[in-house]
């Protein structure tokens, strides 16, 4: 199966409470067996490239799913969707360095 990386953008004023704390943990439990890393927050942060005036990366996680669906399925759950933040989804392709 597959693995996918979640990365997590917040809003740029976000300030951690109780109850988000809450819905991150009850997110994190709910991905079960699908999550293999659970990743950390983000605090020191740059973007480069494209503008990213009203979010910022709030931390990464490794999931596994079946397929691009089932891991973007797993993401809508994801507490910073209901405040204005957003998941980058994408799947991770292991490449063949012996190669090169």
């Amino acid at each position: 199966m597959p693995n996918y990386v979640f990365t997590y953008r917040t809003r740029d004023d976000y300030a951690p409470s109780n109850d988000t704390i809450g819905a991150w943990d009850a997110f994190f439990q709910g991905l079960g067996d699908h999550l293999v890393t659970l990743g950390n927050p983000t605090f020191a942060r740059r973007s480069i490239g494209a503008d990213r005036s009203t979010t910022v990366l709030g931390g990464y996680s490794i999931v596994e799913a079946d397929d691009l669906d089932a891991a973007v399925r797993l993401a809508s759950e994801c507490p910073t969707l209901k405040h204005g933040g957003g998941v980058e989804v994408g799947e991770i392709t292991v490449l063949d360095h012996s190669a090169a």
